[in-house]
């Protein structure tokens, strides 16, 4: 036990007691000032996308092929004389006018392109935000929950950074549409002139005629979105009420998403189903299986028209669509194998090859009639199993048993 303190050694330890209760105090409110600016900063959104479009712009300055803003407008005369040839002879195959789609053309670098797509992935992110924040930083969180929100804004916005620079070093072209948003504002074509040219060189194609195949293949999409005002609103909508769902059910991933994310990354689980569909409710799974059969329509019929009309626009275009296709195909490295089942891009290259054969099979059983009745309603849209078997489809829409 220890002995009386001097009235000294009193007065000094209350001094200190008192300074460290003020300085407890002190470090309190500016906890709690730190945590509110945090939080406002956490709340502000998930992802960085200024930062995330450098990041990307960054990662693909080593890409091959880079052009001079000079080059990219020299080229534009090429296209516009390509989408001159190309309207009129895909408005005749497809007994529609399409107006005003050479004038909604531009040629862009691969930062361009990353530019464009920032704002549909923006778009797209912005869906699920507020629900996600809510559950990432909820109001009052304090700074631990703040300093852990930004932590994975940090996170997301380089691997969205990193999804863009990747896709940016491949897409040749797009029709660039906004979706979700509520003017029925006709797309835009992009040319991305960068990875067009280092394509032709890869595949040793002629540069003129591969330019204008691509061009047929995104014209065509235009077509099939502007031809058909109901296309747009259906995938809507859907699209909507996936992002809706998961917004919900976010939280409850967990260590399922990480197995998941796992094997695709392995390349296990066979081909029954895509890893994404293994994190779904039954409700989500019937619409990413309905989207993707439409998406599989869509892609595949731009696939089967650029081939056909492009026998009479495309000198060469045996030889173009035989190397594109087996490039298409090629054995990839592990890494591009991972990034591409991480991604969605494997469904992607599976929905080109499924769907052309579905519409190959569609024209085979009715040529231009039956074609015409894949666009005549969201009721002939093929269901979740018809890509794989047209015939069922034929059966249903056309009435005619199989052969």
């Amino acid at each position: 036990m220890s002995g009386p303190r001097s009235k000294g050694s009193g007065w000094r330890d209350d001094r200190v007691w008192q300074a460290g209760f003020l300085v407890g105090s002190a470090l309190g409110a500016a906890a709690t000032v730190l945590g509110r600016r945090a939080e406002r900063v956490a709340r502000k959104g998930l992802v960085d996308w200024p930062a995330a479009e450098r990041f990307a712009i960054e990662r693909m300055k080593s890409a091959p092929g880079a052009l001079s803003a000079a080059e990219l407008r020299a080229s534009e005369a090429s296209y516009a004389a390509a989408m001159e040839r190309i309207v009129p002879r895909l408005s005749a195959a497809l007994g529609t006018e399409l107006p005003g789609v050479v004038e909604r053309s531009a040629v862009v670098d691969r930062a361009g392109w990353v530019h464009a797509n920032v704002a549909t992935f923006a778009q797209l992110i912005g869906q699920l935000e507020n629900e996600l924040l809510d559950q990432v930083m909820p109001h009052g969180g304090g700074l631990a929950k703040a300093t852990m929100a930004l932590a994975n804004r940090w996170v997301t916005t380089r691997q969205l950074g990193f999804l863009l620079g990747f896709m940016g070093s491949k897409v040749l072209g797009q029709y660039d549409l906004a979706l979700l948003t509520a003017e029925a504002t006709p797309g835009k074509l992009l040319f991305v002139e960068e990875n067009i040219r280092q394509t032709a060189a890869v595949l040793d194609v002629p540069l003129e005629p591969f330019r204008t195949w691509i061009a047929l293949h995104e014209t065509t999409h235009a077509f099939e979105f502007e031809a058909h005002p109901w296309l747009r609103p259906y995938l809507a909508e859907r699209l909507e009420r996936q992002l809706k769902l998961f917004g919900q059910e976010a939280s409850s991933l967990g260590r399922e998403a990480l197995r998941s994310l796992g094997r695709a990354i392995r390349g296990d689980g066979g081909d029954v189903e895509h890893w994404m569909e293994r994190l779904m409710n039954e409700e989500q799974r019937t619409l990413f299986r309905e989207t993707q059969a439409v998406m599989s329509l869509l892609e595949g019929f731009s696939d089967y028209v650029m081939d056909e009309v492009g026998k009479d626009l495309v000198p060469g275009v045996e030889r173009i669509s035989a190397k594109f296709h087996e490039r298409r195909h090629a054995r990839r490295s592990p890494f591009e194998r991972a990034v591409m089942r991480l991604t969605g891009m494997d469904v992607k290259l599976e929905q080109y090859a499924k769907g052309e054969a579905f519409v190959s099979a569609i024209a085979a059983s009715g040529g231009a009639a039956a074609l015409n009745q894949l666009w005549a309603g969201p009721e002939n849209l093929p269901r979740h199993g018809e890509i794989d078997q047209p015939a069922l489809w034929i059966a249903r829409v056309r009435g005619q048993a199989p052969s």
